[in-house]
């Protein structure tokens, strides 16, 4: 089986799962190992708060790796809301835990949360989507302190009409910028499976988005459900080789201690 490296529990604002049900969970589902990657979204806009104490944190998440070692590998990362201006803060946020691994992830775009309606106000849903990417670029710009960026497309989940008119082509330019920067960074991207919960059909990033970093020479992708409740813990992995085979991988990244680590789909 895979690992989940993308997982969220009552450390994250949005969830109010408890670690251990997450790992239960995850042991049933035979994974051979998870990380969370619970949310820091400094400066969100919105009601939910999402920070955690680093300290708190490990206190929690560290004797469960050792409880739960002959059954299950559990890493510890974080998933980082990504605005330009919260670089210093976010640099110093991780010299506080010793992270096994950093989403970088755009939640917030110029003040806003595409997942509210106000995002889509006064624009056309292919400039929504468009100021997004382009938000992207915005942070990569300034800040690289992170493994993976997580779900490049995030956008499409909550668009008036989802991804029935987005498609790779679409914004190609755009992404292709996107993808040869993370490159050129040394940094990877995510498949993740959460874009089936929400009912779109494809992953976050699409099919042609994971094709496409693969031809440009991108090597490091990691496998996560971004899953908020133990339900929804390696949810529809059973696609996932399909996915990474037709996308021209033979391997998928599991990060330790900030490095990667390859292992054969």
């Amino acid at each position: 089986m895979y690992w989940d490296t993308h997982m969220h529990c009552n450390f994250s604002g949005d969830s109010t799962a408890l670690p251990e049900d997450m790992i239960s969970a995850s042991i049933e589902k035979q994974l051979d190992g998870i990380c969370f990657t619970d949310h820091i979204d400094h400066d969100y806009p919105g009601p939910t708060p999402f920070h955690f104490d680093p300290a708190e944190y490990f206190q929690v998440l560290k004797p469960l790796q050792q409880k739960y070692k002959d059954k299950l590998a559990i890493n510890i990362g974080v998933e980082l809301g990504l605005q330009p201006h919260l670089k210093a803060y976010y640099n110093d946020f991780l010299t506080k835990g010793e992270f096994d691994f950093v989403i970088g992830s755009s939640h917030v775009v110029h003040g806003i949360d595409p997942y509210y309606a106000e995002f889509y106000e006064g624009k056309t849903e292919d400039a929504a989507y468009l100021e997004y990417f382009e938000s992207i670029l915005e942070n990569l710009a300034v800040f690289d302190n992170f493994d993976v960026y997580g779900h490049i497309d995030y956008v499409v989940r909550y668009g008036p009409n989802k991804n029935a008119n987005y498609s790779y082509e679409k914004y190609k330019d755009v992404i292709d910028e996107i993808l040869r920067t993370l490159i050129a960074k040394g940094k990877g991207i995510e498949l993740n499976m959460a874009g089936f919960k929400y009912g779109l059909s494809h992953p976050n990033p699409t099919e042609d988005i994971l094709k496409r970093y693969h031809s440009l020479g991108g090597e490091i992708l990691t496998l996560g459900a971004d899953a908020h409740a133990p339900e929804h813990v390696a949810y529809d992995y059973y696609r996932i080789h399909d996915i990474l085979d037709d996308a021209g991988f033979a391997y998928y990244t599991v990060f330790k201690n900030r490095k990667p680590a390859f292992y054969p789909i």
